[in-house]
């Protein structure tokens, strides 16, 4: 195997440069990689072939639909719905205000498909409720943030298809089961530590629980959690491949934002449309870029490199597993969710199978990591939408997050090292 030293050095060492200088993600992948190839004197039209190739991909199709399905779900009246479905399930309980905000979160991520979307949208609305109530506004901020992660493992996620896309050959229908059981694992883990909080600063509960209501309110957001169910059964039952349910899903979240709930007018769908345009732009340049990125990488054998290096630290599986996790942290401290998956995955994806962890455990294991990331500076989106949206210091939503960072690490060591934990419903349908 020859190691190209030099070019290594160049496209690795010009990209953090780039990073580090503040450089948008897509400009850092982009100039590295054509700095690279001139060093190699490739010629520079292999930029346009891999930028072309990395979109060419029918299973990416599903992409846009799911972020087009998710902006008109959120924009379409969705959200109260939502939060009264989850207030009637366990508003009831200490800190009842945190535990909906929690629950609809998982409930709203299976619409969104996406953290910031989550918490820019039931934070405008659940943290002013929770600070009315008497809820501290660090603290109502801090479980809006965490909670919105949820959305990330809450099928149907598009950063999901993204990485069955770049790992190859993984099932999206089993990564979508995958995450459902690690979101409630995760769920339940913020409530707990809501619960604990919430009685030791005397925070209200709700009203009592009412059966009836309950009823009511399922029967009210049947048409929302439909979706969900649509697109999920469609693709695990084989009736529809990913991009053709994502389509469907579309088509329906129109009909029922519109003609259903009414909380979207035709005009409103036009800027809608004009969000989502806006957003896919962005996804679309970065799995562009990225391919000719990881065209490199290979080209220059840094995965077989990496592994080697990696693997010749130990042989100890499970100080393995951790170092995995540790760098995926640390990559989503300085980098978005998905640069880090078309990047890292082909990286990371051959250690993680040669010690025993399956590529849809990995997926999930990837996913929550980058999640947590979303929440830690310096580059932490999510962070600085919630205390944007929460009208709180970046230093205070911090400190508030630091025990719901115990509960999202708790979370993320189950799925490492029990496989059942994300594998189990995958092999229920296989």
């Amino acid at each position: 195997m020859i190691v190209d030293s030099m070019a290594i050095f160049v496209l690795l060492g010009t990209f953090f440069l780039f990073i580090l200088l503040r450089f948008p993600i897509a400009y850092a992948v982009a100039l590295s990689s054509i700095l690279c190839l001139m060093n190699q004197g490739l010629p520079l039209s292999t930029v346009a072939q891999q930028m072309v190739k990395g979109i060419s991909s029918f299973s990416l199709m599903a992409v846009p639909f799911f972020i087009t399905m998710g902006y008109l779900m959120g924009s379409g009246g969705i959200s109260e719905k939502l939060i009264d479905l989850a207030n009637a399930c366990v508003g009831w309980m200490r800190g009842g205000m945190a535990m909906v905000n929690i629950v609809s979160s998982y409930f709203f991520g299976g619409i969104s498909g996406s953290a910031a979307a989550d918490s820019a949208s039931l934070g405008s609305i659940m943290i002013p409720m929770m600070v009315e109530q008497g809820y501290d506004d660090d603290f109502s901020t801090a479980v809006t943030i965490t909670s919105s992660c949820e959305g990330l493992l809450v099928p149907p996620s598009h950063n999901m298809v993204i990485y069955a896309t770049t790992a190859g050959g993984i099932s999206i229908g089993s990564l979508f089961l995958a995450g459902y059981l690690p979101a409630a694992i995760l769920a339940g883990s913020l409530m707990v530590g809501s619960y604990i909080i919430s009685v030791r600063r005397k925070y209200p509960k709700g009203d009592k629980f009412h059966l009836l209501n309950l009823l009511k309110q399922i029967g009210i957001s049947f048409w929302a959690l439909a979706a969900v169910l649509l697109v999920v059964v469609g693709v695990v039952g084989g009736v529809f491949t990913a991009t053709e349910s994502a389509a469907i899903a579309v088509i329906y979240s129109l009909l029922v934002s519109v003609y259903i709930y009414r909380g979207l007018t035709w005009k409103g769908v036009w800027r809608v449309l004009d969000k989502c345009v806006e957003t896919l732009s962005i996804v679309l340049i970065l799995i562009s870029t990225s391919s000719i990125f990881g065209f490199l990488l290979t080209r220059l054998n840094v995965p077989t490199l990496a592994a080697q290096a990696i693997l010749g630290l130990t042989d100890n599986r499970i100080f393995l597993a951790l170092l995995l996790n540790l760098i995926l942290l640390v990559l989503g401290m300085i980098m978005d969710m998905a640069p880090i998956i078309l990047i890292a995955t082909p990286i990371l994806l051959p250690i993680a199978i040669s010690i025993g962890i399956d590529p849809v455990q990995f997926g999930i294991i990837v996913i929550l990591n980058c999640g947590i990331g979303l929440l830690t500076p310096p580059v932490g989106s999510v962070l600085f939408i919630g205390s944007a949206v929460g009208r709180v210091s970046i230093e205070r939503v911090v400190k508030a997050t630091l025990p719901f960072y115990i509960c999202m690490i708790i979370t993320l060591m189950l799925v490492t090292f029990i496989p059942s934990v994300s594998l189990f419903l995958p092999s229920l349908f296989n």
